[in-house]
């Protein structure tokens, strides 16, 4: 799914709402999580999971074409961690129909 396609699923399931404004409302949360986790602090969704940031130190690593070493330098990257209402959700057993539409 993309951002649009939540913004559309989103503004079907709110008839009472524009578009336009649950674009704006979507931006919106997707611009403070980014925000908080560029602040280096970890957003948390109960149910969903939480965001934070690692720290990667540099490192020596290799050209895969011409195997020369090459110094990669100290970064931080996006964790996601689901949550366990999430997880549970993810590896709950499939219903009858969907294991024998998938047995064919």
């Amino acid at each position: 799914m993309i951002k649009s396609e939540l913004v559309l699923k989103i503004a079907e399931q709110n008839p009472h709402l524009y578009q336009r404004d649950v674009e704006k409302i979507v931006n919106a949360i997707l611009d403070t999580i980014a925000d908080a986790l560029a602040r280096g602090d970890r957003v948390e969704l109960r149910g969903f999971g939480a965001f934070s940031v690692k720290k990667r130190d540099a490192r020596t690593g290799r050209n895969p074409r011409t195997g020369e070493s090459v110094s990669i330098s100290e970064k931080v990257v996006p964790v996601f961690k689901t949550g366990k209402e999430m997880r549970q959700r993810l590896n709950a057993p499939a219903p009858k129909m969907m294991k024998a539409a998938a047995a064919q």
